[in-house]
């Protein structure tokens, strides 16, 4: 009887054991998690809610919605995608229902059910559940592992292991797979909100635009979504798909820079300048302070107006050529220093990690060690937010499932060295 340790009882170890174990009842499937219990982030995703994957509608091309790992994503969507994502879950008692930006939610909105469906389709398919193992290394014996722990723990031997430990803030995270000389990328923080060193904006805070885009100056980083203002600077899916897009970016940078803000989207200068236009037409005895597009809030329009250096008492028909010049300006690039990423503990996700040149990307498999599979986030890929992230642990974890089932006699379809 084989054995098969999968390291990390996170979404895509447990969605890994739970396939291993169904496909080869007769395995030995064993789940080492260094925590108290599995699955706590995917407890707390999406607040609560655990938005367990997006229908990928408005996405045109992979890399829009995996800055990294589009290419392997291609493959292993192929294998389990969106659609098959909430087929699963609904067979196993978890209905889902698609909301803004095709993020898809239990029909419960509730974390927890996600969760209990894992666990109890680990237990009843008999899958070992190790808590509180932290493995503190690797060893390639020659077609067996040896898998060393944190404490007091004796060492675990293992035919074939999977790595599923998720995400790290620090190459400390992955320590543990020195032994095996793999490639890695060093990791940094991904999905982060921006400090913002404007105190007019921050005063602001509360105020959303539902369509901004939102780039870096000096750079081709650009996102478009929802826009919010904080007490510390700007969120909202604009700002951390921005944050995801230029990771790598801004943390050389240390995470400074200039934040560029269209406020009206797409509209590029000239179009915001009709728009002026239009305004200064259709309202010339009101104040331009008062009276702005319908797309923006009150008070966004008028710290917008300070911006662009308009007195607060002035009328649209006082306005003129070269103000409403710079009024189009300030609205089409509005420019805000970044001053930092805002940190919150729940923040979890990372890019970098195990190199994919490393990797087979039809089985996951390590091309130095056969017999040793990787899928998550330990790997050098990630997402935007919105369900993509977790979509990623499902369809890499399936691919993982096929590749080692059809090599020990299930019913997998992934070609393998076995």
């Amino acid at each position: 009887m084989s054995r098969v340790a999968v390291i990390g009882a996170g979404a895509a170890g447990c969605f890994c054991v739970v396939g291993l174990k169904r496909r080869l009842p007769d395995a030995e499937v064993i789940v080492l998690e260094a925590g108290r219990k599995p699955l706590a982030k995917v407890a707390i995703t999406g607040g609560g809610r655990c938005n367990f994957t997006n229908t990928f509608e408005g996405i045109d091309r992979l890399e829009e919605a995996y800055p990294r790992g589009a290419r392997l994503m291609k493959r292993a969507l192929m294998r389990f995608s969106q659609e098959d994502a909430r087929r699963w879950f609904a067979a196993e008692g978890v209905p889902s229902v698609v909301m803004d930006g095709g993020c898809v939610f239990p029909q419960s909105q509730d974390a927890m059910d996600v969760v209990r469906t894992l666990e109890r389709a680990m237990r009843l398919a008999g899958v070992q559940v190790r808590c509180g193992s932290r493995v503190s290394g690797i060893e390639d014996l020659g077609g067996r592992f040896r898998i060393s722990f944190a404490g007091f723990d004796e060492p675990l031997e293992t035919d074939r292991v999977v790595v599923t430990t998720g995400g790290s803030p620090s190459p400390s995270g992955i320590s543990f797979l020195t032994p095996l000389d793999l490639e890695t990328v060093p990791p940094v923080p991904s999905l982060f909100t921006f400090n913002i060193g404007d105190e007019g904006l921050k005063s602001l805070m509360g105020t959303v635009v539902e369509n901004a885009l939102a780039g870096l100056a000096g750079t081709g980083f650009r996102a478009r979504g929802a826009l919010l203002v904080t007490d510390w600077g700007v969120s909202g899916p604009a700002i951390l798909k921005l944050s995801s897009y230029a990771a790598r970016h801004l943390a050389e940078n240390k995470y400074n820079g200039t934040l560029n803000v269209s406020w009206l989207g797409t509209a590029n200068e000239s179009e915001c300048l009709d728009v002026v236009r239009e305004l200064a037409a259709a309202e010339p005895r009101k104040l331009v302070a008062s009276c702005g597009p319908k797309a923006l809030p009150g008070r966004l329009w008028r710290h917008i107006a300070g911006r662009a250096g308009l007195r607060e008492e002035l009328r649209w028909a006082e306005l003129g050529s070269r103000g409403a010049a710079r009024l189009a300006s300030t609205l089409a690039c509005d420019a805000y220093p970044v001053t930092g990423r805002c940190r919150f503990k729940d923040e979890f996700v990372t890019c970098g990690g195990v190199s994919l040149s490393g990797l087979n990307l039809n089985t996951l498999e390590s091309k130095k060690h056969p017999g040793l599979h990787f899928a998550g986030e330990v790997l050098d890929v990630d997402a935007i937010t919105g369900g993509f992230n977790l979509q990623a642990a499902w369809s890499m974890a399936e691919t993982v499932t096929q590749a080692i089932s059809f090599c020990d006699g299930g019913d997998g379809g992934a070609s393998s060295s076995c």
